[in-house]
This record gives structure tokens, sequence and C-alpha cells, in this order.
């Protein structure tokens, strides 16, 4: 008996210690897989969709950043740094010059840098009426206005309301969107170039999209389009763009060509 104990024993214990290594590998491999899927949540930007984060392609090609928020979270405000720069999460705003903000930036009739009637404070759409997106508070409404001065927006509740200044997009307009892009001196529409929108749906839900890589202003529209709620997109407006076109999410940053700009849309901390 103890010689055939003898004989067995080392066998026994061979496939124990088998089995023991097979366990700790599958321990040792679900670990590492969980580290890695871990830190690809943090910086990939699919694990960024809790935060209303998606990644679009459309039929042309264009592919497509885009968050969805709620008007009512969002804010603007005026930087002078680069939007992955700014504690904040959120994206770039309007267009600006050497400093001075040539697009409507409002809050609650304020402009965001100095006072109301100021140059380059945020208060005027300066040269000439623009696409507006509007925020009315009191109603919860969304809309695209086309003015050239914060005082002439039509709100409910001139304490509860904020305006982001760009270029008109007309969604609904097929046929002349591109004549009116090009009376608010849409710039370089025709050409690649990076691109950013503010866009709304028939939900009043807000969607802040960048383009992956540079495209021109109909083919960025187009991708918009396509792929952005479908079916219930409503309006929106071409903001900032080329190196202008910055985002910050998270661990997740689209810092354009690292310029600084001088005005962003803010975003809720998540």
């Amino acid at each position: 008996m103890n010689i055939q104990l003898s004989k067995k024993w080392p066998i026994k214990l061979a496939k124990s210690q088998i089995f023991t290594v097979f366990l700790a590998g599958v321990a040792i491999l679900s670990f590492l897989m969980t580290v890695w899927l871990g830190g690809m949540l943090m910086s990939a930007p699919d694990g960024l969709t809790a935060r209303g984060y998606r990644e679009l392609k459309a039929g042309n090609g264009v592919r497509l950043h885009a968050v969805r928020a709620s008007p009512e979270k969002i804010s603007l405000k005026a930087i002078e740094t680069n939007v992955t720069d700014d504690p904040e999460d959120g994206m770039n705003g309007g267009f600006f010059w050497e400093g001075q903000l040539l697009s409507i930036a409002v809050i609650n009739d304020r402009p965001v840098k100095g006072a109301p009637g100021d140059y380059g404070s945020g208060w005027y759409n300066i040269d000439r009426p623009r696409g507006t997106l509007v925020w009315d508070g009191a109603t919860g409404e969304l809309s695209v206005q086309v003015t050239d001065r914060a005082e002439e927006l039509a709100v409910t509740d001139r304490s509860r309301y904020w305006a982001q200044g760009g270029v008109s997009m007309g969604l609904h307009n097929e046929r002349f969107w591109q004549e009116q892009a090009l009376l608010e001196e849409f710039p370089v529409m025709d050409e690649k170039r990076l691109r950013s929108a503010i866009v709304y749906d028939t939900d009043r839900r807000l969607w802040l999209l960048l383009s992956d890589g540079p495209c021109t202003g109909p083919e960025f529209r187009a991708a918009i389009k396509e792929t952005v709620a479908p079916g219930k997109l409503d309006d929106g407006i071409f903001l900032d763009g080329d190196g202008s076109s910055q985002l910050k999410l998270g661990q997740f940053k689209l810092p354009g060509d690292r310029r600084t700009v001088y005005q962003m849309i803010t975003l809720p901390g998540g």
C-alpha cells in the first residue's frame, strides 16, 4: 500500500499543480483584462457614452465627435486659453479676432466679456446679422435667430436665457442655406478644415459637434443631418472651426491646433 501510494501521489500532485497554475493564470488574465479595459474606458471615446458622447460616421466619410446635453445645464464663458487646458469641460464657441469676440455670447442679457454694448464683449455678431442659437429658459424652447445684437433677441424673460452666435446651418432650408451662410460670411466654406457646430433636436436636446478631420462646410452639414438624431434634428449653427475646433470631456481632449480661443460653451462635470 505504501508503495502504491508513493507511485500514485506524484501523479495526483502533478495534476493538482497543473490545475492550480491554470486557475492562477485565469485570475491573472482576468485582472490584466480588467485593468486594460478600465484604462480604455477612461481614455477612449466609447467610455464617455454615459455623459452623452457618441462617435458617428456618415456615408460621405466624415466622422463626428458628438456630445448630447440639456440646454439648461450648459453655460457660456470667456476664456483665454485652449479649451483642453480650461478646468471646465466643454467646446469652443463663436468667432474672435485678437481677443475680441465677434459672435454673440450672452447669458441673461449680460455678455460674457465686458458690459452690454461693449465692442468685442459678446454683445454683438460684429459686422452683420448672423445665426444665433437661443435658449429661452422660461419656455424651454430653442431657436436660431438671425441678428447682429443681443438686445434684438426674442425671449420671454431676459433674466432667463442664453444665446450663442455663429453662422446659420439652415437645416430646413436645403435650397438656400449656402446662400444664407455666405451672407453671414461663413469662412472657407468650401475648403477642407476642422469644423464645429451646435444643433438641437425636436426633443429639446443640444448636440455639440466636432469633425474628426478636415472637411468642407457642406460635407460637415450633410454628415450632421445623416447621423445626429435622425428624423428629429431641428436646426443649429456653425461655430468657429479649423484649429479653434476644440473639445474637452474628462480625460478625452481634442485641442485643434493648440491655439488659444476666447470663448467656450461649458458642460457640467461628470
